[in-house]
């Protein structure tokens, strides 16, 4: 049965069950209902956690193929449903149906990295006669999943950000219990579907992947439960240290959001830098943490870059996710679009210019550029998370890249500039995760080391980097010593000598 039909849409312990209720993802531009999920009550949770507990033993002592051979498998599953996957996210999430096709594409990446790196899991051997009383001794490390984990997920890349959890999870052999967004549950169900008929086919134990829809409080217990050794959380700053904080001992990684800005200086490439701007501030109306929100460009090229940039973004067709040419969607909803709009109020109120857009309609935001913002407005300081733009000139390269720390997010921060010197004194000032050289923020490769610092989170994503969060090092010490012989003892003149 398709998910578009299932009215069980619980996976746990390896069978469906359909929980305490039903659930409604509305569409966000038409406001119809896009899907009917099952609600988990607490002994569906119960249920879920038990369930990955069992599934470890087995799912860990698997061998490296056939690790390899799910995540492959799964990959070509998912292939084969590309477009059910993107219209989905579309339905659900209001995201452009050429950005949701993007999307499940680099799903497919993630999954085959995934396969990868569970054949390049390596420890590595090294000596340990450095001192007097060590000879004949070296040792040598592994890796070792940590146990069961939780995966908490966003709406704005359902399927991606999901798996960029799952599939390093599943390389290194630990279960996951995975709470996606209420408001865009449709991938995770639809990726449940096709794990559940290749976990039969694979003989894969029960458990191994658990996919719930609790209301949000519920789902706090996926933090507070000792069973599951680590909580994989993508979301917001609120959430997410709160999350954090009632983890107590376990493993935490977070990627939380950002207010990423780009700083352009005078020598860079004005019409790719507008291009890139464009796309990185107002794809999926800036419903990305890593969406361009600040930009800063040297005086002697500010004018020059607002003659072009605005025009682009007045260009910019906004509309039904679903139409192809629809470059601008819909925010996801209600209490999002009305927080944007009441931000963009507030700044105009204080003092900025709208130089683009600032109009609301329904769930549409137009894109927005404003100038003449102040550090103290949310809409400089806060995480916009919307198709909002501001834009500022500067005269040294230094007080920009400071302007840019001002903020108490760092997640990442694009450059456009050839001057080395700059690049450098910028990876070495920046308080963020990534710096991208001659592109925006937005940019993101899946293997590439990915998270923040500040408010923007702990840890790294990015398939290889998620899978050393996932496993522990143990270290194996030999003492080749003969049992035949005396034990090497340390010579005279380094023993301590005796007080007085």
């Amino acid at each position: 049965m398709r998910s578009a039909e299932r009215t069980e849409t619980l996976w746990i312990n390896g069978g469906w069950r359909a929980g305490s209720g039903a659930g409604e993802a509305v569409n966000p531009y038409t406001n119809e209902m896009a899907r009917r999920y099952s609600v988990a009550s607490e002994a569906d949770v119960e249920d879920a956690i038990a369930a990955s507990g069992r599934a470890f033993p087995a799912l860990r002592g698997l061998p490296t193929y056939r690790r390899a051979e799910l995540l492959l498998g799964l990959r070509d599953a998912v292939a084969a449903d590309r477009e059910i996957f993107a219209h989905a996210i579309t339905l659900e999430a209001g995201k452009p149906i050429t950005d949701a096709r993007v999307e499940v594409d680099r799903a497919l990446n993630v999954l085959t990295l995934s396969a990868e790196e569970a054949k390049r899991l390596h420890g590595e051997t090294f000596p340990l006669d450095l001192i007097p009383g060590s000879e004949n001794r070296f040792g040598l490390t592994r890796r070792f999943p940590v146990g069961p984990l939780a995966a908490i997920t966003p709406y704005n890349f359902p399927l991606n950000l999901a798996l960029h959890k799952i599939g390093p999870a599943l390389a290194v052999g630990n279960p996951v219990v995975w709470k996606p967004s209420l408001l865009a549950p449709g991938a995770a169900i639809l990726f449940a579907e096709r794990f559940a008929a290749l976990a039969a086919r694979l003989d894969i134990p029960p458990g191994a992947l658990n996919v719930i829809t609790p209301p949000d409080a519920l789902a706090e217990r996926l933090a507070t439960d000792a069973r599951l050794k680590m909580l994989s959380f993508t979301g917001s700053a609120r959430v997410g240290w709160k999350l954090r904080a009632l983890a107590g001992a376990k493993r935490v990684t977070l990627e939380l959001g950002g207010n990423a800005a780009v700083v352009i200086g005078a020598d860079a490439d004005l019409d790719y830098a507008v291009r890139r701007c464009v796309v990185g501030g107002f794809g999926y109306a800036g419903q990305t943490c890593i969406s361009v929100q600040r930009i800063l460009v040297e005086a002697d090229l500010y004018a020059a870059f607002m003659a072009r940039f605005v025009p682009a973004v007045w260009a910019l067709r906004a509309g039904d996710p679903l139409d192809p040419n629809t470059q601008v969607g819909p925010m996801v909803s209600e209490r999002e679009a009305s927080r944007v709009e009441t931000w963009i109020a507030e700044a105009v109120a204080g003092g900025a210019t709208p130089v683009v857009g600032g109009a609301r309609q329904g769930l549409m935001v137009a894109p927005t550029v404003l100038t003449d913002t102040r550090p103290e407005m949310q809409i400089e300081s806060g995480e916009a998370f919307g198709p909002v733009v501001t834009v500022a000139p500067f005269t040294d390269w230094s007080q920009a890249l400071a302007t840019v720390n001002a903020s108490p997010y760092g997640l990442q921060t694009g450059l456009f500039t050839h001057h080395m010197g700059r690049i450098f004194e910028a990876f070495e000032t920046l308080e963020v995760g990534g710096v991208i050289v001659n592109d925006v923020p937005t940019y993101r490769m899946d293997s590439m080391p990915y998270g923040g610092v500040k408010q923007s989170g702990v840890g790294r994503e990015g398939v290889r980097y998620a899978m050393e969060e996932m496993t522990e090092i143990r270290l194996l010490a030999f003492n080749l010593n003969s049992g035949a012989s005396p034990p090497q003892t340390l010579p005279p003149q380094a023993l301590p000598r005796p007080a007085g």
